[in-house]
């Protein structure tokens, strides 16, 4: 086989996938005749075309707004981790949803998450991928809001969700403005960790450790621009979950993925796996990911096989999923290497 389909057919633990970004855009337009939502287009294809950051939240939220019966939220979720499998070769994923997306607009979180676990569920049924969830707290609403958050994920907690995130625009809103939903988080025995340094300086890295107690960063890019940051993330095996598609197009080149952050990263030796993020909201999937990153920083397949070890070892699996799905992995790599094109 090509290095190409190698890449694709790499066996990959994701870390870093936002639910509502990863709606089918023919669901999104499915569920919005469904609802009566209006859309900016009657193209599918043509949904999910922005050039900033800020445009795509406005897409991002919209999408959300289509997503009101449990049935919706388990058919997108179910769909979303199909995709993963036959795009990718999806192994195992541990997937963000914003919940005050939809609370807000009065829909219980009871109907979010059991909806998101209905599809999960029925998804690991048919094809053997299990998926944990992370609420994730939206950077735009007050800390207020992001403690009563917190405080429906304790109450109705289901057993598929294990953590605690934070998404949203990084700038206008730093980390330390959740210490409070943070710290219920843990006491209430949640994993934590946020988006940082996207598009902030290194100190939000440092504020999430610290002052948020998060165990792994999402994105981090920016930490390239402070040594001592850099350092301490080695010392202390901090791993990073970075998505090439959606911030090369929000925040770099996506012209030019050798000029990406993430390869600085890689050789600074971070520990660094490569997700998807937002795939249809950005035309890519967790396959094609590998494919552009991979091929541009021209890392070969023991980078690769670094990577997705990295996906089960940053992971919050068991140590016996942990030990389990590495024995997959070595074996379909082993395989995979064999059949390579050299």
């Amino acid at each position: 086989m090509d290095y190409a389909d190698y890449l694709r057919r790499v066996p990959k633990a994701e870390l870093h996938c936002h639910f509502e970004g990863t709606v089918r855009p023919q669901t999104f337009a499915d569920l919005a005749r469904k609802h009566d939502v209006a859309l900016p287009t009657d193209d599918a294809e043509r949904l999910y075309d922005y050039d900033s950051i800020y445009e795509f939240l406005k897409i991002f939220a919209m999408v959300s707004s289509t997503l009101i019966d449990q049935e919706d939220f388990a058919r997108a979720s179910y769909e979303s981790i199909e995709d993963g499998v036959k795009l990718g070769n999806l192994k195992y994923r541990e997937m963000f949803f914003s919940p005050s997306l939809h609370t807000k607009r009065g829909i219980p979180y009871k109907t979010v998450v059991d909806g998101l676990v209905d599809g999960v569920q029925q998804a690991e049924k048919d094809f053997g991928v299990k998926c944990r969830l992370i609420a994730d707290v939206y950077r735009q609403d007050s800390p207020a809001e992001a403690r009563e958050m917190v405080e429906q994920v304790l109450e109705h907690r289901r057993d598929e969700l294990i953590g605690l995130g934070m998404d949203g625009a990084e700038a206008p809103d730093p980390p330390e403005k959740f210490v409070d939903a943070y710290k219920l988080a843990k006491q209430g025995g949640l994993r934590l960790t946020s988006h940082a340094c996207e598009d902030a300086p290194p100190q939000n890295i440092t504020t999430c450790l610290d002052v948020l107690g998060c165990e792994r960063i999402d994105h981090g890019y920016h930490i390239l621009e402070d040594e001592n940051v850099v350092q301490r993330c080695l010392d202390d095996g901090i791993y990073f979950t970075v998505c090439p598609t959606a911030t090369a197009v929000c925040y770099f080149d996506p012209d030019d993925y050798t000029k990406h952050p993430i390869r600085g990263m890689v050789d600074k030796g971070l520990l660094v796996m490569i997700n998807s993020d937002d795939p249809p909201m950005f035309h890519t999937d967790i396959g094609s990911e590998y494919v552009k990153m991979v091929q541009a920083a021209e890392w070969g397949p023991d980078k690769v096989r670094e990577f997705s070890f990295n996906g089960i070892d940053g992971s919050w699996a068991s140590d016996d999923e942990k030990r389990a799905m590495r024995q997959q992995f070595e074996q379909e790599l082993d395989a995979l290497d064999a059949q390579l094109e050299r």
